[in-house]
Formats: C-alpha cells, structure tokens, sequence
C-alpha cells in the first residue's frame, strides 16, 4: 500500500474516531471487577504493505510507529515510539508505570530473543501482603485501589534494552512523537470516554480526577483536546538522561512517595527497589503446530507455554475438516484451553523464585496425553493438571489467579525483515488508580495468588519478597517450514488472551483466514473461575451444541485487542481488532 493511502486513511479514520456518533459504541459497562469493558466493533480492519508495517491499538500510536520506520529506524525503535504513545491516548491499558513482555526477530542474524520487563514486588513484600486483619483476602477491588497492588515499573526498563540491543535511530528522536502529544494534546476518543464513565474508583481519586474529568465529575467530553505537560517533563528527561531518569532521582521519589502515602493500602516500595530494576533477557520458548514454529515469551508469562501446550493438543484434531466456528471446532478449543489452564495454575510463576518446568509442559509425548483426555462428543468434567515431577517434590497446589484485561498488544515488521511483537500493561483498567507525573501506576501484584496463601496452601504464584507475578501476556512470533517468520501477533485480555493466539493461529492455518479476519473472528472463551463459557455474536447458533456437549454458555462482548501481521508473498498482510481502536499502518 503506497504511504499515500495509508495516510489518506489514516485521516478519514481520525476524521471519524472523533466524531462522537461515528461509532456504534454501547455505553460501557458499570462494573469494577471488568473495568476496561467491552465498548463495541466495528467492521474488521486491515491492510497491505510492501515494506513495513505497524498494528497497534491506536491510529496516533500506529502513526509514530510508521513515522520512526519511514526515517530508518528499526522495529525496536517504532516499538518505543509506539508505547510512549499508547501511553498518552490509551493509558487505561499500559505505559510506563506498567509492565511488558516483547519477543524481537532479527532477520540479519537469524537470532530470535525475548524480553522481560514484567514489574516486580518490594523487596520487603510478603505472603500475606493482600490479607485482612484477621487472615481473609482482601476483596478484589480492596486490594486493587492503592499502593499495596503497585509493582516497580518495567517498561522503561525494557524500552531501553530493545533501545540497546536492536535500535537504529537516537533515543532522543524515538521520545518525539510521544512529547509533541503530551505538548500539543489529544483528542480524548468515545472509547476512553465511556470507560473513564464507567470506573468509579478512577473518578474518585487525585490527581487523575481533576485531569480526566470535569469539576461535576464527568469526564472529559469526546473530542476534547488532552495535554499532560507533566508527563511531557518526564519524558524529556528519560530522553535525555535515559532510563536512569526514571528509576533514579526526582521521579523514583515521586513515585515512591505517591505509594507509600497513598490513601488506600499505602505500601512500601523503596528507593532501592526502582533502582535495582532490572530487564531481562530470557529464553523464548517455542513448539510445533501443523508446519510451523510458533515461539512465545516464557515464564513469568505464563502465555507461551499456554499457548504452545493449547495448540499441541489441537494438533491431534483435523479442525480444518470441522470447519471454521463450528461447534465442534470451538468446543475443541475450549477443552484444549482448559488443560492449559490447568497446568498453568499449579506450575506457572516467576522462574527466578520457583522452578518452573518449561520443557516438561511443552514436550510432545506430554501434550499427546493430553490430547487424549479431549473427548469430541462431551466436556471433561473437572480439567486438572498433568503429572510431572515438580509437582510431588513441591506439593503445589492450583492457584488461579484472576488478571484483569487492561492491556495493549503492538506487532510491527520493519523494512529490514526484523519484526517485534510486544504485549504491555498496568493490569487493571487504570491500574492502582494512583496517578503520579502524568502516568498512571500499575496494580501487577494482584497477578499474585492470594486466596490460597489465606487458605495455607502453598502456591507458586504466591507473594514474595522482590518477585515478578504471573502473566498471560502472549506476544507470539510464527516460523514457517523453512524458518523464516511469518506472523507476529498478540492481544489484551486478561487470562482469556492464550485462547485469543490461538482462536487467531487456529484461523489463519487451518482455517485460511486473512489477518483481518482472524482477528475480527468471533471466539468462545472459558472463565477461569466460573467455568462458563462466553461466546461472542457470530456464535450463536453453536450455543445449543456446545450445551449438548456439557459446556454452560452465554453470549457476551470481548474487549480483546488483537493485532496481527502476517508475511506473504506478495508483502505484509495486517489485521487490527475492530473491538478496539486500532488501525493497520505501513508502506
């Protein structure tokens, strides 16, 4: 797609994402427990490009992105130009009070790597950190609001690794884009409007009161021009003194201090917490699926594995012969979903406080026998974890713990063949609620498992002392038979986002779906907790099916995220979710 289209589009989609009648956007929900709500679709959207391409959650992220690719730049480089970004327009989501996993291809030394940026606890932190007095856990939205859920920040951390490892252009110009907007503002959209509506706790707590919303408590109308010199200040100093800016001096003690004083479940991140922040570099993990090599970000994420131990047991069905949203097919899924699941709650956590056996979850003998536990005629009654050699030794128990879906995904190819995928969050829909220079501070430490520790189970997800919580974040890099790449994709949602990849792969392989409509796919999603099963209009017809088969259902919305591009033959194929705002970008 020539830059001329891709900008002419890009006008029409602002011309009309700023209009409040534009989109059919029912009012998002009233809830606390979901914050970042459902808020609609549209038609699915998708694109062509030739060189390069970024898909990320909103047009003006996805523009930096292109911008810093059209002057040279890498895809770490976009990467970083497209988070601070998302930072300013979509901050119930992510940005640098938050978290983020990111899995980088260099095309040039054939050399696949995974980052981790994921936040960390105090390292003062204990068990009980999210019990009452009297040894209950807290209830959710107690232990959520407030200091006591802040971990200590890693996407800056992060950004300046991908900077360092894989970055073209100087650090200063990637910090433009970003700084222009918080300079010059933006137009606040329909969908953070209406989830800004929808979240009491936000609403109720300064500083992000007086900036979000009127004096009368509304928030701040469609179209109304948002500028944050505050955050502005802080991003030229990052830009200027890199990373150290952010986890050393001035902002470390606003942070700390905004913590720690908070005025519920003040907490007690220090100093020297944010300075001994560390991101790292991890090994990807990476399995078989069909005639691919689909390669995600290990543990604390708990999201390659899931992925990967999903798609293995799928392997032993033809769901290409099923057909595409069948009810057999997506009961399939759903099943193989559940045993991942399984597995993750007794076995997944931070790798660097519990051994985590990666290699024994993924193996192929493994997933075979679970494969055979699938039954296409019936649901499995009660979904456990698998045996392997940990769980005897540790005497680990299932520790589901609910993630809430605030959260971005970005994938972006750039004119060199690199690609990156990058999943990144604060947790809940405007995390903590504790706003500090601008940027909106995370709640990751409720991804800890709580209810068990109060029940003196041992758990390895439990709360510990300078420990990174589990995730599910799933940013997914896809190799063909010969090896080389041909898809990055990834979404928000919460725990439902392994089902999310997978409902995308299971499209674009067996059911030869474009990016586009991949993602704009109906899915059926199971609860971790309930067990209920959601699907989403599109689905209802299998809905009597998937009841004939033991499975309870109800017909709901997804607030996913997923942005996908894919390499073809004749160029790059993008899909950006209609659910969210996000748009294909590229040359």
């Amino acid at each position: 797609m020539k830059q001329s289209l891709f900008s002419r589009a890009l006008t029409i989609f602002l011309a009309a994402y700023l209009a409040a009648g534009a989109w059919a956007f029912p009012a998002a929900a009233q809830s606390d427990v979901l914050p970042e709500a459902a808020t609609g679709r549209s038609a699915a959207k998708g694109g062509t490009a030739k060189a390069y391409m970024v898909v990320a959650a909103n047009p003006l992220a996805a523009k930096a992105g292109t911008d810093i690719l059209a002057a040279g730049g890498s895809a770490a480089d976009a990467a970083i130009a497209v988070q601070l970004v998302l930072n300013m327009v979509e901050p119930q989501s992510s940005g640098i009070g938050g978290g983020a996993f990111a899995l980088y291809w260099d095309a040039k030394s054939g050399k696949l790597a995974s980052y981790d940026g994921r936040e960390m606890s105090p390292a003062i932190a204990e068990e009980n950190r999210f019990l009452t007095k009297d040894g209950k856990p807290m209830a959710r939205m107690q232990a959520i609001v407030g200091g006591k859920s802040v971990g200590v920040p890693g996407v800056v951390r992060l950004l300046e690794m991908l900077h360092q490892r894989h970055g073209k252009l100087p650090w200063t110009k990637l910090f433009e884009p970003a700084i222009a907007i918080a300079d010059n503002g933006f137009a606040v959209s329909l969908r953070l409007n209406e989830l800004l509506s929808g979240d009491s706790a936000f609403k109720s707590t300064e500083p992000a009161r007086s900036y979000y919303y009127e004096p009368d408590g509304n928030p701040k109308a469609v179209g109304t021009a948002l500028k944050n010199p505050a955050l502005a200040a802080v991003l030229r100093a990052i830009a200027s003194k890199g990373a150290d800016a952010f986890y050393t001096g001035a902002i470390a003690a606003d942070i700390v201090r905004t913590v720690t004083v908070a005025t519920n479940n003040p907490a007690d991140i220090t100093l020297d917490d944010l300075k001994n922040y560390k991101a790292i570099e991890r090994p990807p993990v990476c399995g078989a699926y069909r005639t691919y090599k689909v390669c995600g970000m290990g543990p604390p994420s708990s999201g390659g594995i899931g992925v990967i131990q999903t798609l293995g047991i799928l392997e032993a069905f033809d769901l290409r012969r099923l057909g595409a949203h069948s009810a057999a097919a997506e009961h399939l899924l759903i099943e193989a979903g559940r045993l991942a699941f399984a597995d993750r709650a007794v076995y997944l956590a931070d790798p660097d406080k519990v051994t985590v056996p990666t290699n024994a979850l993924i193996a192929r003998d493994y997933l075979k026998q679970r494969a055979a536990l699938v039954h296409p005629d019936s649901r499995i009654a009660t979904a456990e974890a698998g045996k392997v050699p940990l769980k005897a030794t540790l005497d680990l128990v299932p520790a589901p713990s609910p993630e809430l879906p605030a959260t971005s995904h970005f994938s972006i190819v750039d004119a060199d063949g690199n690609a990156l995928a990058m999943s990144t969050s604060i947790e809940a829909g405007f995390g903590s609620r504790l706003m500090v220079n601008g940027f909106i501070l995370n709640n990751q430490l409720t991804d800890f498992s709580y209810q068990d520790v109060a029940e003196q189970r041992t758990v390895a997800n439990r709360v510990q002392g300078g420990k990174r919580p589990r995730s599910s974040m799933s940013p997914t890099l896809v190799f063909n038979s010969q090896g080389k790449f041909e898809m990055a994709l990834g979404s928000p949602l919460g725990a439902a986002i392994v089902g999310l990849v997978v409902k995308t792969l299971v499209g674009m392989i067996d059911w030869q779906l474009t990016p586009a409509d991949a993602a704009a796919a109906p899915g059926a999603l199971f609860s971790t907790g309930s067990g209920v099963i959601t699907i989403e209009r599109g689905l209802e017809d299998t809905k009597p099916a998937l009841e004939a088969l033991g499975h309870e259902v109800r017909v709901g919305e997804f607030a996913s995220g997923i942005h996908v591009i894919r390499v073809t033959k004749d160029g790059l194929l993008g899909g950006a979710d209609p659910r969210r705002e996000g748009v294909v970008l590229g040359k």
